[in-house]
Parts: C-alpha cells; sequence; structure tokens
C-alpha cells in the first residue's frame, strides 16, 4: 500500500495532464460532478491504485484520471476491495435516497 499524498501511483504528468476544475487539485469535487451533468456517473472506470485514504480510477472511454478521497476514515479503502485493474462504476449521490 502507497504512503502519503493521495495520487503518488499516477506519474506526476500524466495527472497534471488530466487534471479536474476542482479546488483541490486531482480531486473529484461536487461543483465538477453538477457540471458534467452525469457525464461522470456514464463512465466505466478502471482501478489504477488504492491508498487507505484514496482510490485512483481511470475512465475506460475517456482516459480520465480521477482520485476519490475517502470520506469515512474508519473504514479505509484496502486493495482486496479494490484491485488494479477492477473494473467500477460511478453512481451519484444526489440520485440516492434520503435517510
Amino acid at each position: 500500500m502507497l504512503s502519503g499524498h493521495c495520487g503518488l501511483g499516477v506519474p506526476k504528468r500524466e495527472r497534471d495532464s488530466r487534471k479536474l476544475e476542482s479546488r483541490e487539485p486531482d480531486v473529484a469535487s461536487n461543483s465538477d460532478m453538477k457540471r458534467t451533468s452525469g457525464e461522470i456517473f456514464d463512465e466505466k472506470y478502471r482501478v489504477v491504485t488504492v491508498e487507505s485514504q484514496c482510490l485512483v480510477i481511470r475512465g475506460v472511454r475517456s482516459g480520465k484520471v480521477l482520485t476519490i478521497v475517502n470520506p469515512n476514515p474508519e473504514t479505509p479503502l484496502t486493495p482486496a476491495d479494490y484491485p488494479p485493474g477492477k473494473l467500477i462504476a460511478l453512481t451519484d449521490p444526489s440520485l440516492a435516497p434520503l435517510n
């Protein structure tokens, strides 16, 4: 498992060339999700690397690299749950029913 800054498993020039417009570099923010009108949720992604607090994924069609920050540090992300190469899809949290 990698330690330190999220995204260390992706070469810096690749991260820099695919930055999303957000307040933090390499982080998919809510503002970006709204801007894309669901496009981000229409694509499949492959896991590039996982750290306890970050999941780095690459879009199958677009090639865009996203870093997802774990909102729940008490439940770390693990390579067993997200092995490199695993195909995943993102779901829009704004469409989830309220508890």
